[in-house]
């Protein structure tokens, strides 16, 4: 059973996984605020949600299969450290795309943004920043790197998330370089998922050693100066401060 249901959720995930990585590049481009924009928007986010649902219940189906089959992390020490990065990555970008539809409910109030449950989403990100660091510290995965690598990742969302929430007098457009940032942290995260799972297996390029870490990293790599390119147009066409 638990095995039907991890596959059946893999299946989901890939199937909308597609799909938000094709609707992502629509908004990206489209009139801000456009029917197409905000239509493309909502296939992109409901995507990125059925995904990450399906990557949380394919993630907690192989760790039951594994616990009840009675092996541990010492065990098997290559599997749990790759599902404990994958269960990070999931959290991360639930927190990003959670914050950047909140602040479109609220755009010029992000104190309105401290409920209790964004303030744990929050909070979840920056102690699972900590967290993969103390597994791969005292558990030594094969796969430490990548959970050294992108562990600041939590930590950068976390505390971003509550600093927007903190603003009590934000800029007309704070919301939108908030939403804009949290989307296209979004997108990176889809990138990712499709360089390290389906770009490799899609022209059957096999990858070890040191150089499989590139395709985890590569989206970000170029993702995040992008980002800051792309707010820093926006801020000087709409003549906002940096």
């Amino acid at each position: 059973m638990l095995e039907f249901l991890g596959d059946a959720a893999r299946l989901v995930h890939i199937a909308f996984g597609t799909v938000g990585l094709a609707a992502f590049w629509v908004p990206l481009f489209a009139r801000k605020g456009a029917r197409l924009h905000v239509r493309a928007g909502r296939i992109f986010v409901w995507s990125a949600y059925v995904v990450l649902a399906a990557a949380a219940l394919a993630l907690a189906a192989r760790l039951a299969t594994l616990l009840a089959a009675g092996y541990g992390p010492g065990d098997r020490p290559g599997l749990f450290g790759f599902i404990v990065f994958l269960a990070y990555l999931t959290l991360v970008t639930f927190v990003i795309v959670r914050q950047g539809m909140g602040v479109l409910r609220h755009k010029q109030e992000p104190v309105a943004l401290k409920t209790p449950l964004n303030l744990a989403l929050a909070y979840a990100a920056i102690a699972a920043s900590a967290g993969i660091v103390l597994y791969a510290l005292v558990l030594a995965p094969p796969n430490r790197i990548l959970l050294y690598a992108l562990s600041p990742l939590g930590l950068f969302v976390g505390s971003g998330n509550l600093g927007f929430m903190n603003l009590q007098r934000p800029s007309p457009r704070a919301w939108f370089y908030e939403h804009m940032g949290a989307m296209l942290g979004a997108g990176i995260a889809f990138h990712t998922a499709f360089a390290v799972f389906g770009m490799t297996r899609l022209f059957d390029i096999g990858i070890s050693g040191w150089v499989a870490v590139i395709p985890w990293v590569l989206p970000a790599i170029v993702g995040v100066p992008a980002t800051a390119i792309w707010t820093r147009y926006y801020r000087r066409r709409f003549g906002d401060p940096a």
